[in-house]
């Protein structure tokens, strides 16, 4: 969980309470709330958290867990442009892990990490359902099939 502390304005708290509210503040809409939530700020950090619990009557430990659960749910800001990299089993034994440690080297960071210019951030999947394209790599919606480390270069040219 990250350290850095943020402060939620009046308007996103409003907003994180209208996102409840749209689903009846039901522990059972919890999914949709995190999902609809994340999708006006990006990613989910404690502060966010912490106001869905309490407008939900819930635990933050509970909320927290399915965030953390889920892989879909963040709670670190994505880059402009997110990088995901398939290492499902096709893509796996086609390359994958080679295409990663291009975009790491290239990039000059980690999964899980942002580049520092906010642009580029990096993580894997298990599976797209594109196996016969493998090794994928998806850029934003964007899904690219058959890559190789060498193609990783011109890529990110797209995204610059």
């Amino acid at each position: 969980m990250s350290s850095v502390k943020i402060e939620l304005r009046k308007d996103q708290i409003e907003k994180i309470h209208s996102f409840c509210d749209t689903f009846n503040n039901a522990h059972g809409e919890l999914i949709n709330v995190l999902h609809k939530t994340q999708g006006e700020f990006g990613y989910l950090p404690a502060e966010v958290q912490e106001v869905i619990a309490d407008k939900i009557d819930m635990p933050v430990a509970k909320v927290y867990g399915v965030v953390t659960f889920y892989s879909f749910f963040t709670m670190t800001p994505k880059g402009q442009h997110p990088i995901s990299i398939c290492t499902g089993t096709a893509c796996y034994v086609r390359g994958a892990e080679n295409v990663l440690a291009e975009f790491k080297k290239q990039l000059d960071i980690e999964v899980g990490e942002t580049s520092e210019d906010g642009k580029f951030s990096l993580s894997c999947l298990r599976c797209v359902g594109a196996c016969g394209l493998a090794p994928v790599v998806q850029v934003g919606e964007k899904t690219y099939g058959r890559i190789a480390p060498d193609d990783v270069e011109e890529i990110l040219k797209e995204y610059l």
